[in-house]
């Protein structure tokens, strides 16, 4: 697993380094790291590094003196020396025949500037780093300004400068990179947009750090597919549909009665032996293997039935309209695993929940559900759903380009799924995924991960199949595959 690092917990692992002797190392490897970057994507031309006074300075000086060694013209331009290391890295620097050019930010100095960028062929940005905190200084602000409007490609020493390491927001204009090596673990600008748009394509390298140190700082973690397949259930060869989940879907209401279907197909395509969607309205048969029982009332249906046939597991809310709440709480209190979405997604419910329930909030119900604006949920999502799963409990996916996954034990963010998902249904079929991987037996905080993934992966199919625009449909036909393709398992 990756760690996602903030601001504070990149200054705690630098202390921790720092107090075993390691921070130089790390700092090597680092600037190591971002050489072999450049070398691999640019393999020929000149490399201009702009240094900063900080520990990004010291990183870029580090990978000038080793592509100096491998052979590559380098210019370095900085901006003075704050960091012991960074000085230390300089004086090597110097010492292997590079010398450093002040980088100016009077008229002057940008004018030199200018000239430097467009004699290179690659730059490299290492002015800023996870410390800076927005907004830029204007004559700082005249160094970005004049980077983005050279037209070289840039590769970003961490993250690119400008952009506060622990938000998603993006403050003024800050470098927009082609290519961004992340050191020790993925910062929050790194992962959500709009700051992720301005980092290119995102290479991690993790510097070999001890193992567990960059974790244990981590603010959350983000997993690998691998480490996500080992969650998805495996039927033994003699199972039958009454052992591979009895699953309801409990919504819909006249208008919106394609909601809870979709949620019914996403709980086939998972797995569950037996789907019902349980609604007050006529919902449509979009698939002849899914049952569907209409009830006039609803909740008197609810009331009345005995604990031997309540099922392994239930999604809840989509389309269900205004009764949602009051529905959500007969259902919270079978205490069988649960999912809830859409309209049952309301603030009444807080406390309501429990160790079997996962709430699959959008951003825009997030907000109604913290009491809070949307941008403010927008800008640090890890944040929100950790907040949302302390005032609500159970498990919260907080749906995105990727989701974010919060649970008693932590905050993980899954795979982002393909840009054409963004269109209704989506999260119903997402209720159905989920519900599904409960109702085989995985535990809400697994199903959750579990069912992000597999729900993100189909849109990727689903978006090299069709396109751009993609409909709920496609990605449900594309679950089985993507089951596939994570697990390797036929």
């Amino acid at each position: 697993m990756d760690p996602v690092l903030t601001p504070a917990g990149v200054r705690a692992l630098d202390a921790r380094l720092e107090g075993a002797g390691l921070l130089e190392l790390a700092m090597e490897a680092a600037g190591r790291a971002v050489a072999d970057t450049v070398q691999a994507a640019y393999p020929a031309g000149r490399v201009l590094l702009l240094a900063g006074s900080g520990a990004n300075g010291a990183d870029a000086y580090v990978a000038a003196r080793h592509l100096h060694a491998l052979g590559r013209e380098v210019e370095v331009r900085a901006l003075g020396v704050r960091h012991p290391l960074a000085r230390k890295n300089r004086l090597r620097l110097r010492a292997a025949g590079v010398q450093t050019t002040p980088l100016g930010t009077s008229p002057a100095g940008l004018a030199a500037l200018r000239r430097s960028l467009g004699a290179a062929d690659v730059v490299v940005d290492g002015l800023l780093g996870t410390g800076f905190r927005p907004p830029l200084r204007p004559a700082l602000a005249g160094v970005v300004a004049a980077m983005n409007a050279a037209g070289r490609p840039v590769i970003a020493v961490d993250l690119p400068s400008g952009l506060d390491a622990g938000t998603a927001e993006v403050n003024g204009d800050p470098v927009r990179a082609d290519l961004t090596v992340a050191l020790c673990g993925w910062k929050t600008a790194l992962l959500f947009g709009p700051a992720a748009h301005l980092a290119g394509q995102v290479r991690l390298d993790g510097l070999r750090l001890p193992p567990g140190w960059a974790l244990e700082g981590a603010d959350a973690g983000a997993p690998a597919d691998a480490e996500v397949a080992a969650l998805l259930p495996v039927r033994a060869a003699d199972a039958h549909k009454g052992t591979a989940g009895r699953v309801w879907i409990v919504g819909g209401h006249p208008g919106t009665v394609g909601a809870p279907a979709l949620a019914g197909v996403g709980a086939l395509r998972t797995g569950a032996g037996l789907v019902t969607v349980h609604s007050a309205a006529e919902v449509p048969l979009v698939m002849p293997e899914l049952m569907v029982r209409r009830h006039a009332d609803l909740a008197g249906f609810l009331d009345h039935v005995a604990p031997e046939d309540r099922p392994d597991a239930v999604a809840l809310g989509m389309g269900l309209g205004p009764d949602a709440p009051a529905l959500a709480r007969q259902v919270l209190a079978w205490e069988i695993p649960t999912v809830l979405d859409a309209d049952a997604l309301q603030p009444e419910l807080a406390g309501a929940g429990h160790g079997g329930c996962v709430w699959t909030p959008h951003p825009g119900e997030a907000a109604r559900l913290l009491g809070a604006p949307t941008p403010e949920v927008a800008r640090d999502p890890i944040a929100a759903a950790r907040a949302l799963q302390v005032r609500y409990g159970g498990v919260v996916v907080l749906k995105g380009g990727p989701s974010v996954v919060a649970s008693a034990g932590g905050v993980q963010v899954a795979r982002p799924g393909h840009p054409g998902m963004a269109s209704a249904g989506m999260g119903d079929t997402l209720s159905g995924v989920i519900a599904a991987l409960l109702g085989q037996g995985l535990g809400a905080a697994g199903a959750a991960l579990a069912g992000v993934t597999l729900h993100a992966r189909a849109g990727q199919l689903a978006g090299a199949a069709h396109g751009y625009g993609l409909s709920a449909t496609d990605v449900g036909a594309q679950l089985g595959a993507a089951w596939l393709d994570l697990t390797g398992r036929r």
